[in-house]
């Protein structure tokens, strides 16, 4: 198993998280020095606010873990790929390197609707790397929506 592979297996670990609470499955860990210093999943139902995406809560984590809002040794690793918001929230704390399982077709700037980590006139760029365990990934986030299509039918 590579590095990737078992910090991705951890924020899987936090999508389940989310789904246990009837959120959209999404994890992320973040990770300082080989080591996880902040953890997050989607709470936006819980927390009833669109700013509860487990990218921005696991950024917070890690800034205060850190006591700076710059992120510049960290890596990123999330189940989906980012939003809008969470892409730029990103850029925003410097994290150099975002992992990332599933690719987002319909809402993802990390390259599938726009790429917000590679736009030259911003003043950091985000190297990318996407398809780790993204089967799993795919899977958990596809047999979520299933469930929920059932339980509303």
């Amino acid at each position: 198993m590579t590095k990737d592979e078992k910090y991705m297996k951890e924020a899987m670990k936090q999508a389940k998280k989310a789904a246990m609470v009837g959120d959209v499955p999404i994890g992320c860990v973040i990770v300082h020095e080989d080591k996880i210093i902040a953890r997050g999943y989607n709470k936006r139902n819980a927390k009833k606010t669109t700013l509860a995406h487990a990218e921005l809560l696991a950024i917070e984590k890690a800034s205060k873990k850190l006591g700076d809002w710059r992120l510049e040794e960290c890596t990123m690793y999330i189940t989906l790929e980012p939003c809008q918001m969470c892409a730029g929230a990103i850029v925003q704390a410097r994290i150099p390197r975002v992992v990332v399982g599933a690719m987002n077709k319909k809402a993802g700037c990390a390259g599938s609707v726009i790429n917000l980590f590679q736009i030259p006139a911003f003043n950091h760029q985000v190297e990318f790397k996407n398809g780790v365990l993204e089967e799993e990934c795919s899977v958990m986030l596809s047999e979520f929506f299933k469930e929920l299509r059932r339980s509303r039918s």
